[in-house]
Parts: C-alpha cells; structure tokens; sequence
C-alpha cells in the first residue's frame, strides 16, 4: 500500500475521528490525552499520531501554519478515510472583553484565505458542523471556563500595512477573533463531505501588536495552557460521543 504523499503514512493507518492542529508540538500534548499513542510519521509540518479515547481510535494531525498547508491535511485524510474533523488551535481576539484563554467556539468563518478561495467562490459559506459544535459547547460549557461562540475570521497574513484597521473592521461587526486555518478547514471539509468543527483558544488580546502578544503569552502561558487542555478535551469529546 502506497503512502499519503504528504503526510507520509498508510491510508489503513487513520482514523475516521481525527484531531487537527497547527503546531506539531501540539500533537504530542493532545497525545497526554489518549491511550495508547502511537507516532506515525513526521514529514514537513505534518506530525501524526494514533491513541484510543474512551476505547475509540482517534488520529492527530498537525497541519503548520496557514490553510494551504491544512488544506493538504485534510485532502489527504479524507482519501484514507476520516470523516469527522475537529480543530484545536489557537486564534487571536477581535474583541476586548475576550481574555487569554478563553475558548471560541466555531460558528463560522469569513474567508480571507488563499486556500479555500481555489476551490469555491467567496459567496460559499464557511460553516461547521452543527452536531460537532453542540458537543463542544456541552463540554466547555460544563467545565465553567470561559468561552465564546460565534464567528471568527481566516486570513493569510499578520502584517499587512492596514492590519489594524483590517481588525476593527470585523471587530465592530461582531467578529470574535482570528486564525489562518479554519476557514480553509470549512469550506473544503463540507465541499469533501465529511464533518469538520474548530475550537480555539484566544493567544493575543484585541488591539495589541503581534511583538507584545508574544510577551503576554509567555507571562499568561498557565492560563493558555488550561485553555488548550479543555480545548483538547472538548474535542475528544465531540468526536466521540
């Protein structure tokens, strides 16, 4: 059996649950929460690992940065079979009352990406999965920590010359925060048939600069932390149920 091209491991070898992430690292600590983890490659930014939740497999897969990258992703775990999809990542805030760690739960995504504008035009909703979603919120929800629901905004460069103005644009109409994957991980999970949902934990606060957004995540790294553990958990959970 040929290898997936990219992702560089046996079709047979995923499973139709699958986390995604963006930094490979992610994947070893979404791997705390299974039994069992197995490596199964690392080629590029694609980190794999396979483990058992509550008795079911599950794939992890970093996917790097950006949607053309997690585009590849996902193309290739759907030839081999994945069907349900859930995105751990990270964001930052287009609102000011949304702190460091706090969660954002999905809804969906205007589509500033590259990524998913090669396969569909931009009047193509970027939408996750409803089923995917109610399971999330059930289980942040019951952990009281605080989160978010509603849209968030996919694009492709943080430094743009009008970045700011970019930011309050879709802050004042309502836009809870920003990534590079999830509109891409959307549009093109729907168009291949399969479910996809995102959850993301909130890294940099609303009107700060990129340089001090890294500073504060250092001195909030415990707050974050906890925010992805839950982030993972929820997942785990809306996969599974």
């Amino acid at each position: 059996m040929s290898l997936l091209p990219h992702l560089q491991c046996r079709p047979d070898q995923i499973a139709e649950r699958v986390i995604l992430c963006g930094d490979p690292a992610r994947v070893d600590r979404i791997a705390s929460q299974l039994e069992g983890s197995e490596l199964l490659g690392q080629n590029r930014e694609f980190r794999l690992i396979n483990g058992l939740y509550q008795g079911l497999p599950v794939t992890v897969c970093s996917t790097g940065i950006g949607g053309a990258s997690a585009i590849i992703a996902l193309e290739e775990l759907v030839q081999a079979g994945a069907r349900a999809l859930v995105r751990v990542g990270s964001a930052g805030a287009l609102q000011h009352e949304i702190a460091l760690g706090d969660l954002v739960v999905v809804e969906g995504a205007v589509r500033h990406d590259g990524g998913s504008l090669a396969y569909l035009p931009p009047e193509y909703p970027a939408c996750a999965d409803l089923c995917l979603q109610l399971s999330l919120l059930e289980r942040i929800a019951a952990s009281g920590h605080p989160h978010w629901h509603g849209l968030v905004r996919s694009h492709d460069s943080f430094y743009r010359d009008d970045e700011q103005a970019v930011c309050r644009y879709w802050h004042e109409r309502g836009v809870l925060g920003a990534d590079m994957e999830t509109a891409s991980l959307l549009t093109v999970g729907r168009l291949r048939k399969v479910r996809v949902a995102a959850v993301l934990c909130n890294v940099v606060a609303f009107e700060q600069d990129v340089q001090q957004g890294v500073s504060d995540y250092a001195k909030s790294e415990a707050a974050m932390m906890a925010g992805e553990r839950l982030a993972i958990a929820a997942a785990l959970h809306a996969l599974t149920r």
